[in-house]
């Protein structure tokens, strides 16, 4: 008797204990945030910056996890096959969406359905950055190099159908001129090899950049915008040069498809709450990120309409992965 008073005693802990647990407020351990590009890129920064803050407002770690490579899709897949319980999310880009576009079907491990719309966080602007040593300050003046030199350009990207690949495309598509693609492992590391010389431009969005340009390592030619920012009121938009010209992207968050609503709808007003707070503002300002935060059903309807917008991009860049 005295054994089964200690094993009912035992068991009545352990429910006990589950119970306790089940009822901790969400979160009640470190949530890891998957940015599926390497550091020191746009979406790492960007998620750095508005993850710091949710992390103080809920009380709760969020490590940030790179994991890099084929344009995301490494992290992606790590992040769709994940429990879906509030613990793993990732901060992706436009590339997300454009990867169903350039890749064959088979070669993409995961659906648009496998993930849940946490929030949008930003939209940024790119912007046309050279090495010091290449000779031109304008738009016109690297069309006119670019044409003189057909395929000798280097331009880096953070990946095939990445936004520093497209919006490249597109460039040099409507202006007739040719240029080599350098693909990278994301634009942290394109970034680098420009400042070291190995390539003699990129089109990136300015948070990457905007270190280098302040230091003079890198020379700023032209922002990828319709108009010029009120950050770089003396960098004009490179549709000054190349009419109708205006390529722009954003960075959101995801989770796993199955993720309960009551998680996701309070990661997203922490979120929301971060994008608000004048210190995440104030450091995402000067590089131009703007903070354009969707709700998670908005952002659902933004991706779906991504989805259909970047597929005649993506076919008029003529980029494809076989």
């Amino acid at each position: 008797m005295k054994t089964i008073r200690l094993l009912g005693a035992f068991l009545g802990f352990l429910v006990f204990a589950c119970g306790t647990a089940w009822s901790q407020p969400y979160p009640a351990r470190p949530v890891r945030v998957v940015v599926v590009f390497p550091a020191g890129g746009g979406t790492d920064i960007t998620a750095r910056i508005v993850f710091q803050k949710v992390s103080e407002q809920m009380n709760q770690q969020f490590p940030i996890d790179n994991r890099g490579g084929a344009a995301g899709m490494i992290g992606a897949a790590i992040v769709a096959k994940s429990p879906p319980d509030g613990y793993t999310i990732m901060v992706y880009s436009q590339t997300f969406i454009n990867n169903f576009h350039l890749y064959p079907k088979k070669d993409v491990p995961f659906e648009l359905t496998d993930f849940a719309a946490v929030a949008m966080l930003v939209r940024f602007v790119g912007m046309l950055t050279v090495h010091p040593s290449m000779p031109v300050r304008t738009t016109k003046e690297f069309i006119a190099l670019a044409k003189a030199r057909p395929g000798e350009i280097l331009y880096g990207s953070a990946g095939i159908g990445a936004f520093q690949h497209l919006s490249m495309s597109v460039l040099t598509g409507m202006s007739g001129v040719k240029a080599t693609h350098v693909p990278f492992k994301g634009g942290g590391p394109a970034v680098v090899a420009l400042v070291g010389g190995e390539i003699q431009s990129i089109l990136t969005p300015i948070a990457e950049v905007f270190p280098h340009i302040n230091s003079g390592r890198l020379r700023p030619i032209a922002v990828s915008s319709a108009a010029r920012t009120t950050q770089f009121p003396n960098v004009p938009a490179i549709s000054e040069t190349v009419k109708g010209y205006d390529f722009t992207s954003w960075f959101g968050v995801l989770a796993p498809a199955g993720t309960p609503k009551p998680i996701i709808d309070r990661l997203s007003a922490e979120i929301r709450k971060a994008l608000e707070n004048p210190d995440v503002i104030s450091k995402l300002s000067p590089q131009v990120l703007d903070p354009m935060y969707q709700t998670p059903e908005e952002f659902t309807r933004h991706l779906q309409d991504e989805y259909d917008r970047m597929r005649e991009v993506v076919r008029l860049s003529g980029a494809r992965i076989e």
